[in-house]
């Protein structure tokens, strides 16, 4: 199959985490950390790119031995451990407390994930929460300007102006680079506008179909299974 366009090779790569580098089980697949540094062998800088935290994408970062900078919580948190605080771009304390009243009105934990211990631009409910109830509050309330976002990993409650496509662009303008040059891959409706943003985009088998009818290429090959195969067509 073609990964990608032709004659074109991306100077980064943009990827998503949860859904994308791991297993359908959700734990990481080795395969794909080991495609990633193949990546940064050849000098193709790997973007993190996810709805989780800075922590945890740090440490991930880290033992991936990627370079490029981490777009976290959604796009609400950019950084760089170079580049020393980070970009902080909302402050998550509205989706707090419209989560606090959502709990109330529904019943459901509003202290969400564990990850919210963490969080610096947003808040998360659990995933499997009813979203037609949270969305119906929400847009009746004083908070119906924030986006909610159903991930495989959670139910992101968020600033409007907060997106990974927007959170990419402020990465890479810091980096000086272009979003023609970028290659996105990820897995989820949060990754649309992401994929809207960059010059070539790959859905990973198994994507939520919000996704993968934008996508540029449809991998055959499930979540972090992709990433050898992809890997080879841009070192070829």
């Amino acid at each position: 199959m073609q990964w990608l366009p032709e004659g074109w090779k991306p100077k980064a790569v943009a990827v998503d985490i949860d859904g994308t580098i791991t297993d359908s089980n959700k734990k990481i697949h080795l395969g794909a950390i080991a495609a990633l540094r193949r990546l940064e062998e050849a000098g193709i800088p790997v973007i993190l790119a996810t709805g989780n935290v800075r922590g945890i994408t740090y440490g991930l970062w880290r033992f991936i031995g990627a370079s490029g900078p981490m777009v976290c919580e959604n796009g609400g948190v950019v950084w760089h451990p170079e580049w020393g605080d980070p970009i902080v771009r909302a402050d998550g304390g509205r989706a707090k407390m419209a989560a606090e009243m959502v709990g109330k009105k529904l019943g459901l934990d509003s202290q969400g994930i564990t990850t919210n211990a963490w969080r610096e631009s947003e808040w998360c409910l659990f995933p499997d929460e009813d979203l037609n109830a949270i969305n119906e509050i929400i847009s009746n309330s004083e908070y119906s300007d924030l986006s909610v976002i159903r991930t495989g990993f959670a139910i992101h409650l968020m600033e409007p102006h907060l997106s990974k496509g927007e959170g990419l662009a402020v990465a890479l303008a810091k980096i000086g680079l272009d979003a023609s040059e970028i290659l996105a891959v990820g897995d989820a409706p949060n990754d649309i506008s992401m994929f809207e943003y960059v010059g070539h985009t790959v859905a990973v088998g198994g994507s939520f179909e919000e996704l993968a009818a934008i996508a540029d290429v449809l991998s055959p090959f499930p979540h972090g299974e992709t990433f050898q195969p992809l890997v080879d067509a841009i070192l070829e």
